[in-house]
């Protein structure tokens, strides 16, 4: 989900990919490349992402991948899935306890 909403924000090579979830988690997130590229070989057997040969900014050849219809399609029903499990999460967590049980 997290590749697809960064895509989103145009074609990307792999270490921009990683740059950017790295700079806009916050730091938070630091995604190793030994996941990134399989994650990024699966979405695209699913037809979620596309990838071609590009020359970068430094001239350098390195594969970009861009998201896909089918892509985006995958990414509104992931992202509504993720919201409603997220407000299901806050619920129990907000909830006040009943009696002195914890």
């Amino acid at each position: 989900m997290l590749l697809l909403q960064t895509l989103r924000w145009g074609p990307q090579h792999g270490y921009g990919l990683v740059q950017a979830l790295r700079l806009h988690s916050g730091e938070a997130l630091q995604v190793e490349t030994g996941s990134l590229y399989p994650a990024l070989h699966r979405l695209e057997r699913q037809g979620w992402v596309r990838s071609a040969w590009k020359h970068t900014e430094s001239k350098q050849r390195a594969k970009f991948y861009q998201i896909t219809a089918a892509g985006k399609k995958q990414l509104a029903s992931d992202l509504s899935r993720w919201q409603r499990t997220v407000e299901a999460i806050g619920s129990i967590m907000h909830r006040e306890p009943e009696g002195d049980e914890a």
